[in-house]
């Protein structure tokens, strides 16, 4: 899962998933394992918007996308 997180296709997406895999893959349980898999199925022009707050994410991926938005702005 690391690798298909730095090889997205859109570089923002290569630098977000690859810094939020590196410091959250190996924390994950199974379900979560199994949720974060499912997000790296999905296109990476709409992962951009969930993540950067330009769209709604999913309900399923939402609190995964706030996870991932909270790394890549730090903290506040």
């Amino acid at each position: 899962m690391k690798m298909r997180s730095m090889r997205r296709g859109i570089k923002e997406m290569d630098i977000i998933l690859e810094r939020y895999a590196d410091d959250n893959l190996a924390q994950m349980d199974a379900v979560t394992l199994d949720m974060y898999d499912a997000l790296l199925h999905e296109n990476d022009q709409d992962l951009y918007q969930w993540v950067t707050g330009q769209k709604p994410a999913p309900e399923r991926f939402r609190a995964m996308i706030t996870d991932i938005s909270q790394a890549i702005s730090g903290p506040e």
